[in-house]
C-alpha cells in the first residue's frame, strides 16, 4: 500500500499504512467483548458481587477507557491500542498542504511540540474514541432487540403505538422505538459508507484522514518518530517526591497512599504498565481459543465426566421419583424407592443415568392382576404462587417424543426462543405466553376448553352454582394466566419479554 502512494507523492516514513490503522481498530474492537466474556465467567461464580457490574458493563468499560485513553493521549500522544503498534495523533498544520517538511527534518523536537495535541484536543479525541462506540453499542443492542421483535410477531400484534394519556417516559421511548426501526438504519449505512470511503482515500494518498471523524476534530495518525521516544522516556522518569511539610512524622510523606504520591507516581505507573498487560492478555486469549478448539480439552472434559450420575430433572406439579441409587446413611442402597414393573416414571422426566429397562425373556408373562377400585392415578397439580396462592396455568412438559415441537402451540418450533428455565419454544408463542395475550390463556381464563388437565377440577363448581353467571366470569380471581412466567414450570421469568434468548441453531 505504500508503494502505491509512493509512485505518486514520494515516500512518506511517518505516515502508517492503512492495514496498520485496520490491525490497530481490530483490536481495540476486541477488547470489549473479551473483558465482558471474563466478566461472564467470574459472575457464575460469584452473582451476588458481580451481576449488577456485568449489567452495567458498558458505563463502567466507557468510564475505564476514558481514564485509560486520556492518560495515553497525554503521555505518549496516542490511544492505548494505537500505542502498541508505534502509532501517535498529532494535530494538523493549517497551511496549503498542511505540511512542512523542511522543518520536521531540521527541528523534529519543535515540531513535535508545534503539532502535539492541547487540552482541548485531547477531549476532542476522546469523544470519538470512546464517546462514539459507546453509542454504537448501546444503539446496535437496541437495535438488535426492538426491530427483530417487531419483524417476527407481525403487524398484528403490534404494541407500538402511543397511548393516549402516554407519560413523558411512554413517549420518550415510544419515539426511541421509531427512531431505530425507521431513522437508524439510513445512518448506521451512512456510518459505514464514510469510513469505506476515507479509507480508499487514504489508500490512495488523497486524504490525510483515515476517518471522517478525525477529519471533523482535525487530528490524524502518524508514526512515532526518534524524538517521540525520546520525550516519552523523559517523562516516564520517576518523578522527585516532593519535600515533606514542617510537622510531618518521618516517613509519612514517602508512603504510597499519599495523595500526592499515589497522583504523581502510582496512578501514572499503574496506567502505563497496561503496555505489559496488553500482549500477555492476547497470548493468554489465544491460548484459550486453542483450548477450547482442540480434541485434547472434549477428551479431558469427557474423562472427568463419565462417572458424573445427572438426576432426572424436577417439574412443578408433578410428582417427584427418588433416583434407585440413592444411598442410606450406613452406605446400603435403598431398593424400596425403586419404582416397581406396574409402575412407571412421569413421560415428563427423562433421566440420563438409569439404564434402560430390560425386558423378560424366559420367564412368562404374569397374569393380569385384579382392578383394584381404590386406587387412582395421581393427577398432577398445578404450581401455586407464593404471592397470590392461586394456582398457575402451565403446559405439559415436553416428552422425548414430542421434544422438538412446541410446548405451548404443539407445532414444529419456529424461531427457537428459550425462557430462563431452558424450555425452548416458538418466538411468538412465548413472547405472548409471557406477555399474558397468548389465544391459549385467554381462552382457559374465559372457561374455554383446550386445557383438560386442568380444567376438570372446575367443572364440580359450574355445576353447582349459576352455570351462566360462572361463565361470564370465567376464572378470574381463581387461576393465575401465566403471565410473567415460564409456561412449562410457571416459574417467574426475570426481566418479562427482555429475558427471552433466541436460540442459533
Amino acid at each position: 500500500m505504500e508503494f502505491m502512494s509512493d509512485l505518486q507523492h514520494g515516500l512518506d516514513e511517518q505516515k502508517p499504512s492503512l492495514f496498520e490503522l485496520l490491525s490497530e481498530q481490530q483490536l481495540a474492537g476486541l477488547i470489549p467483548p473479551s473483558l465482558r466474556y471474563l466478566l461472564a465467567v467470574a459472575t457464575h461464580r460469584r452473582p451476588r458481587y458481580l451481576l449488577r457490574v456485568l449489567n452495567s458493563f458498558d458505563e463502567l468499560y466507557a468510564l475505564l477507557m476514558l481514564a485509560v485513553e486520556r492518560h495515553y493521549l497525554q503521555t505518549y500522544g496516542g490511544g492505548f491500542t494505537e500505542n502498541f503498534y508505534g502509532l501517535k495523533r498529532e494535530r494538523v498544520l493549517r497551511i496549503k498542504g498542511g505540511e512542512a517538511p523542511r522543518a520536521s527534518r531540521a527541528a523534529p523536537t519543535l515540531m513535535r511540540e508545534t503539532l502535539r495535541l492541547k487540552e482541548r484536543d485531547i477531549w476532542k479525541n476522546l469523544a470519538i474514541m470512546v464517546g462514539l462506540p459507546y453509542l454504537k453499542r448501546k444503539l446496535d443492542e437496541s437495535y438488535d432487540i426492538h426491530v427483530p421483535q417487531a419483524s417476527i410477531l407481525g403487524p398484528q400484534y403490534n404494541r407500538n403505538t402511543l397511548p393516549p394519556n402516554a407519560t413523558l417516559r411512554e413517549r420518550i421511548i415510544f419515539y426511541y422505538k421509531w427512531f431505530l426501526r425507521n431513522v437508524y438504519p439510513s445512518i448506521n449505512a451512512a456510518y459505514y459508507f464514510s469510513l469505506l470511503a476515507f479509507n480508499l482515500a487514504y489508500l490512495f494518498d488523497n486524504t490525510k484522514y483515515s476517518s471522517p471523524f478525525l477529519w471533523l476534530v482535525g487530528t490524524r495518525v502518524r508514526r512515532m518518530g526518534q524524538a517521540d521516544y525520546r520525550a516519552i522516556a523523559l517523562a516516564e522518569q520517576t518523578p522527585v517526591a516532593p519535600n515533606p511539610r514542617p510537622g510531618n512524622r518521618p516517613g509519612q510523606a514517602n508512603s504510597i497512599w499519599h495523595p500526592t504520591n499515589f497522583v504523581t507516581i502510582i496512578y501514572p505507573r499503574l496506567l502505563s504498565s497496561l503496555r505489559l498487560l496488553l500482549p500477555t492478555s492476547i497470548f493468554a486469549l489465544k491460548f484459550l481459543e486453542w483450548w477450547h478448539a482442540s480434541d485434547f480439552a472434549r477428551q479431558l472434559s469427557r474423562k472427568a465426566t463419565e462417572g458424573l450420575e445427572l438426576p432426572p430433572p424436577i417439574v412443578s406439579g408433578m410428582p417427584i421419583t427418588k433416583h434407585p441409587n440413592t444411598k442410606s446413611g450406613n452406605g446400603s442402597q435403598k431398593l424400596e424407592n425403586q419404582p416397581r414393573p406396574s409402575q412407571s416414571l412421569p413421560t415428563n422426566t427423562v433421566s440420563l443415568s438409569s439404564a434402560p429397562p430390560q425386558q423378560p425373556t424366559s420367564s412368562p408373562p404374569s397374569p393380569p392382576s385384579a382392578p383394584a377400585p381404590f386406587i387412582q392415578a395421581q393427577k398432577p397439580s398445578p404450581p401455586i404462587s407464593a404471592t397470590t396462592n392461586l394456582p398457575i396455568l402451565t403446559v405439559p412438559p415436553p416428552t422425548p417424543q414430542t421434544s422438538s415441537l412446541c410446548p405451548i402451540c404443539l407445532a414444529a418450533i419456529q424461531t427457537p426462543t428459550s425462557a430462563q428455565t431452558g424450555y425452548v419454544f416458538c418466538y411468538t408463542c412465548i413472547f405472548k405466553w409471557v406477555d399474558g395475550v397468548h389465544e391459549r390463556q385467554e381462552a382457559f381464563m374465559a372457561h374455554g376448553s383446550g386445557e383438560e388437565r386442568w380444567g376438570e377440577d372446575d367443572e364440580d363448581e359450574f355445576e353447582s352454582q349459576d352455570e351462566d353467571a360462572e361463565r361470564a366470569v370465567g376464572r378470574q380471581g381463581k387461576w393465575e394466566n401465566g403471565k410473567g412466567r415460564c409456561a412449562v414450570t410457571g416459574r417467574r421469568v426475570l426481566g418479562g419479554t427482555e429475558g427471552l434468548r433466541r436460540v442459533m441453531i
